[in-house]
């Protein structure tokens, strides 16, 4: 097995998707497009929120933090598979590995929380929508928001800090696209399985629990919506909750699939895979799901549009 016992070294080597010049290439054109879209359609969404004043809702102000996520989370990533596509040597230094883990994680573990404090939004718009705004205040929006921030934050901080302290073996070549939490543990020179089972029960509680709160929440939605008399009231009811399930579908089967069982995992091609996906696709489609599939959002657009076509045709005359 090598060495036993040695400290982690200076850097890493990622074996990233392909070793064929002209994939790469091509890999490093679609990524850079799907990241260009994933940061202009995240950043218009939060300017658009923040400039409508219909949209200052807490729908919408958890979106705003989602989109800050899905952004960022795309950012701690692709920038650095982007340059490896066009490296021969694919190398991170130990600092920055460990930074990316550290972001990476703690990003994906708030965006689940955020999605189960959405779902909760969600349940008091359709379950008691009278009480709506009484109940889902300033306050309360702000401080669930904060949770999900530090909730997601700190778990990152603990399992980064156990990841690396553990005793290394002399490979350093990661067989991934960037230092994802699996893939770094396994270089690590120590008998697997207490790992494994401390990564499990960690994605227990930060992606099951928030998971449960979200079924829950729909359980009652669903129960709320059929006791509705007309079909057009249901259809409105569904539909506000239409974006919020299409992202939550997404982001959890994708995530729980790659984490929950790692004796049964997935091999390291498809790891990398559905680490693409949740790292370039994801963050791309948020803004879209919620911009095609909500009234409010078009409307918006449509809106600013407008002011802005006129400004132009001010500015022409």
């Amino acid at each position: 097995m090598g060495s036993k016992n040695q400290t982690w070294g200076r850097e890493f080597i990622l074996l990233g998707l392909s070793s064929d010049w002209g994939t790469q290439v091509s890999l490093f054109v679609l990524f850079l497009v799907m990241y260009l879209m994933t940061v202009l359609g995240n950043i218009l969404i939060v300017l658009l929120i923040r400039l409508d004043s219909r949209l200052h809702t807490p729908m919408y102000f958890f979106l705003t933090n989602l989109s800050i996520v899905d952004v960022s989370y795309a950012t701690s990533i692709v920038p650095q598979l982007l340059v490896h596509l066009l490296s021969e040597h694919k190398v991170i230094p130990y600092l920055s590995c460990a930074a990316q883990l550290l972001f990476s994680l703690g990003l994906s573990g708030i965006e689940f929380l955020l999605l189960a404090v959405m779902a909760y939004d969600r349940c008091v718009a359709v379950c008691d929508p009278l009480r709506y705004s009484a109940i889902m205040h300033g306050g309360l929006c702000t401080r669930l928001a904060v949770l999900s921030w530090i909730g997601g934050s700190s778990n990152s901080l603990v399992q980064t800090a156990i990841t690396f302290h553990l005793p290394m073996c002399a490979n350093k070549l990661i067989d991934h696209i960037s230092c994802e939490l699996l893939a770094v543990v396994r270089l690590a020179c120590v008998d697997m399985s207490s790992n494994e089972i401390a990564i499990m029960i960690s994605s227990i509680v930060l992606l099951m629990t928030p998971f449960c709160l979200v079924l829950l929440s729909y359980i009652r939605i669903i129960s709320t919506i059929l006791k509705i008399q007309s079909s057009q009231g249901r259809r409105k009811a569904f539909n506000t909750c239409a974006s919020h399930l299409t992202v939550v579908t997404m982001c959890y089967d994708v995530t729980i699939f790659t984490y929950i069982q790692p004796h049964s995992s997935p091999s390291v091609l498809q790891e990398k895979l559905i680490s693409l996906f949740y790292a370039i696709l994801t963050p791309m489609l948020n803004p879209m799901i919620y911009s095609l599939r909500n009234k409010e959002v078009k409307g918006a657009w449509h809106k600013l549009l407008g002011q802005f076509s006129g400004f132009a045709s001010k500015l022409a005359a």
